[in-house]
């Protein structure tokens, strides 16, 4: 007998009752889900995936420092907190990581190496397109295409701060003394083979470390999206402080040229170049030749007053080499006793503000060095240079300090030199082959100068700075900004290297000063002492 069923109850039936929510979700049930069920699933799933995503804070993430965990220093297997930028290693649930997200709510992480991101402590990863940018600022990638526009099409960028700057053209951190690392970095990132090679280096994570360094901060320097308008040298400086054994570090400044020299000879090798010429983007790109005549003094022609120039004698015994080069040496002429006229037939510095007055030389004098006629002196052997081939790059390297154990002494001469159309062909023989092509010229795409009158701090035999040599402060500072009324007074002692660059798409001058980035006049670039050059092929 059937039972009646009360007043107001409804009738359950099974073909039309409803899971429980919770059974949605449970393996264990065996249920055929509707269209309509799969997408609220993905919907919800895609909410719980989001959920942490708004703390993600980027102004406090700055990946330009070492990748080592804050507490256990350990460089495995390393994740940056997305909300504090903190480094930490692991995201089990031993980890530091792991402990991090309970102990202070922040739940988004991400992986440096892999660049894969996740919450911690729920352990699941996140895909969301919003991570993209944070991604790009670990690790920047180029393309072929985007790499062939950076020299023609230049749009500005901006930082989150809204600060508007350049590709390529952003500042440097200031560490220590490391201002003479800045200065080569910025100018080796404006040879265009030299930086595509470094934006386009496949595999870069199985690259030497130090070519994993270079080429890291490269990329960053032209990086369009930087959450910061600097990038900071830190990894690259550890790592040439380690490559080179402490020749070069941060304790005190260091000499740009011998920094360069290292630096070129040092990628050469990790890209796997050999002795032959042309064997890596280093020797296609700086790599000239040139032919050294030498003859011991006792053989050479007679002089009839020490004001005659050296000469060879041609019917006695001769030594001749081929010899490679990536840069030129430039010998300035001795600093004069009594400054009354100019050396080399140039004007003199009128001296206003105080200083004697500075001779000066043109840099097409400076470079008959290489004529093939022009001897000299060097080591009790009589010498001349002649240069067969040009390279697409040249580097002038102006040799202004003398050093000795306990003196170091800056020559103060002025060089004069033209921006563009520098005929460097003109020492080349009549029967070199790079004058099929007809006239060769250059012009100035990067120069390194030295300000102040604090010359180079002597070293020992090791390279190491003499601890009884305590170098005076220059006395002269500059002022720079941006506005007429934010101006920043900087003393030479705390940054004697800047680096003046030709800014390809737009053909105007920066100067660039560790963190300083300012656009100059093109006549400025003589008032401070050229110490390094860089010359590209027209």
């Amino acid at each position: 007998m059937s039972r009646k069923r009360p007043i107001g109850e409804r009738s359950i039936s099974p073909a039309k009752s409803e899971p429980h929510k919770l059974d949605m979700h449970d393996e264990s049930v065996e249920s055929t889900p509707s269209d309509s069920s799969v997408g609220s699933a993905s919907v919800t799933s895609s909410k719980i995936e989001n959920m942490y995503l708004d703390t993600v804070d980027r102004a406090c993430l700055d990946f330009d420092f070492e990748q080592l965990c804050s507490v256990s220093l350990s460089n495995i297997n390393v994740y940056a907190c997305l909300v504090c930028g903190k480094y930490y290693q692991g995201r089990g649930k031993q980890s530091h990581a792991y402990f991090h997200s309970i102990n202070d709510d922040h739940h988004v992480f991400i992986n440096l190496k892999t660049l894969k991101a996740y919450v911690l402590p729920d352990n699941y990863e996140v895909t969301d397109r919003s991570l993209n940018d944070i991604k790009d600022a670990i690790r920047p990638s180029y393309s072929q295409k985007l790499v062939e526009k950076l020299d023609t099409h230049s749009r500005p960028a901006y930082d989150l701060g809204g600060k508007i700057y350049f590709p390529g053209l952003v500042g440097l951190n200031r560490i220590k003394h490391n201002s003479y690392m800045n200065a080569v970095v910025q100018a080796l990132a404006h040879v265009t083979p030299i930086r595509d090679t470094l934006l386009l280096l496949p595999h870069l994570d199985e690259q030497p470390v130090l070519l994993q360094r270079v080429a890291g901060l490269v990329r960053k320097m032209w990086h369009p999206r930087l959450f910061r308008a600097h990038v900071s040298p830190h990894e690259f400086v550890q790592e040439v402080s380690n490559r080179s054994k402490r020749r070069f570090r941060l304790d005190f400044e260091g000499d740009p040229f011998e920094f360069l020299v290292w630096l070129l000879n040092t990628m050469h090798i990790d890209l796997a170049g050999t002795r032959k010429m042309g064997s890596s983007p280093i020797y296609r790109t700086f790599q000239g030749e040139l032919l050294a005549t030498f003859q011991k003094l006792e053989h050479t022609k007679e002089r009839t007053c020490e004001d005659e120039p050296l000469q060879l004698d041609v019917s006695k015994k001769l030594a001749t080499k081929r010899m490679p080069f990536l840069a030129l040496s430039l010998e300035l002429p001795p600093k004069p006793l009594f400054t009354t006229t100019s050396t080399m037939g140039g004007d003199v510095n009128d001296g206003d503000d105080g200083r004697a007055d500075i001779p000066q030389v043109a840099l097409v004098t400076l470079l008959q060095r290489y004529d093939g006629s022009t001897v000299f002196e060097s080591n009790g052997q009589a010498i001349k240079y002649q240069l067969l081939h040009l390279p697409r790059y040249i580097i002038c390297h102006i040799k202004r300090f003398s050093r000795s154990k306990l003196v170091a002494e800056k020559n103060p001469t002025v060089v004069n030199f033209s921006l563009r159309n520098v005929p460097f062909s003109d020492i080349l023989p009549q029967n070199a082959s790079d004058l099929h092509a007809g006239h060769i010229t250059y012009d100035l795409i990067a120069n390194i100068c030295h300000v102040g009158q604090q010359p180079l701090a002597p070293t020992n035999v090791d390279g190491e700075q003499l601890n009884a040599y305590k170098p005076q402060v220059a006395a002269r500072s500059y002022t720079s900004g941006t506005s007429g009324d934010s101006s920043t007074k900087i003393a030479t002692s705390e940054c004697p290297y800047i680096v003046y660059i030709r800014h390809f798409p737009s053909e105007k001058w920066y100067m660039l000063r560790d963190l300083q980035v300012e656009p100059i006049m093109p006549q400025m670039l003589f008032l401070s002492d050229s110490y390094i050059q860089i010359w590209r092929q027209n």
